[in-house]
């Protein structure tokens, strides 16, 4: 049995995908999968020990992407197509059965938008896998002894990511009594922009990996970390599926689609709700300018606080 599973581009959608096919994995243990994804979320899957094959995505013009995917799976006769991209390959590639997501805008968590495309109705918490190799790399940069604060202060979009500063801020007052670590992630074309964080932080209880693993390891030393805060991005939804305490913060994205899910994940936003900031009459979309000032530091500490309170 062949399934083909077409997941995002983008890191974050693709990590949200991960519970679906598991749940596949699970209903049909004897299947094989290949996994279409976007190039920068690919290292994600590989190691899932019932893929066969990755398939990146690399974004081509004139949707040559696409054409690029139908000339590696239109050979090969699939048992289920499972497309969450919504695009017309399922229809042009042989099937015996074929499962397309369609668009939506019902306010329920994507996870429940995702599932949908199965015609179920239940929401498949994000999972994530590692090889020997990864978990073994990952306690080699973080090795046991003190708690470990995981930070992700980055996000795709400027408007979503909350002042670097203030994250400096949240990470030394959650340290301060117990003398923690402090991991911080991101990629390597993001270091500029929280310069002011590292600059901030105490170097001798510093981990600074942004932009120096890859990222499924990056999984691996989440799953290490005692507690993670970041804004809303494919990192966030990383620390979840890792099962950690997870703070996802957020401002000009939804929540009710988008918020970390699992027992032991939160989320946290400044007075104004997400409808409040995108239909204010200044809202412009296109702007890289921080749309989250409302959100103070005292209340994500709180948040924090109140997290790891009821974490296990």
């Amino acid at each position: 049995m062949r399934i083909l599973f077409v997941t995002a581009s983008r890191i974050g959608d693709a990590v949200l995908s991960t519970g679906l096919l598991a749940h596949l994995a699970a209903t049909y243990p004897q299947a094989r999968f290949t996994v279409a994804c976007g190039a920068p979320a690919a290292s994600l899957f590989a190691a899932a020990p019932f893929v066969e094959k990755v398939i990146p995505m690399v974004k081509r013009k004139h949707a040559g992407h696409w054409r690029d995917l139908w000339k590696q799976s239109v050979g090969t006769w699939w048992s289920l197509v499972v497309d969450l991209r919504g695009s017309a390959l399922a229809y042009v590639v042989p099937t015996a059965r074929r499962a397309v997501l369609k668009s939506s805008w019902e306010p329920k968590h994507r996870l429940y938008h995702l599932s949908s495309a199965l015609r179920l109705d239940q929401a498949f918490a994000p999972v994530l896998w590692n090889t020997p190799e990864q978990m073994a790399r990952a306690e080699c940069l973080l090795p046991a002894g003190s708690p470990i604060l995981a930070l992700g202060p980055t996000a795709n979009w400027g408007a979503k990511q909350w002042p670097a500063e203030r994250f400096a801020q949240v990470a030394l007052a959650l340290t301060a009594d117990n003398d923690g670590r402090i991991a911080v992630f991101g990629a390597e074309n993001e270091r500029a922009s929280v310069q002011a964080l590292l600059a901030a932080l105490p170097a001798p209880r510093t981990i600074d990996l942004i932009g120096k693993v890859d990222l499924a390891t990056v999984h691996a030393c989440l799953k290490r970390a005692s507690l993670y805060v970041g804004n809303d991005s494919g990192l966030m939804h990383m620390a979840a599926a890792a099962g950690i305490p997870t703070l996802g913060l957020f401002g000009p994205s939804s929540e009710i689609f988008y918020g970390p899910f699992g027992p032991h994940c939160a989320h946290v936003r400044g007075p104004r709700s997400f409808e409040d900031i995108c239909h204010a009459p200044d809202y412009d979309y296109r702007s890289q300018e921080c749309m989250m000032q409302d959100l103070e530091v005292g209340t994500v500490i709180a948040a924090a606080r109140a997290l790891l309170e009821r974490a296990p």
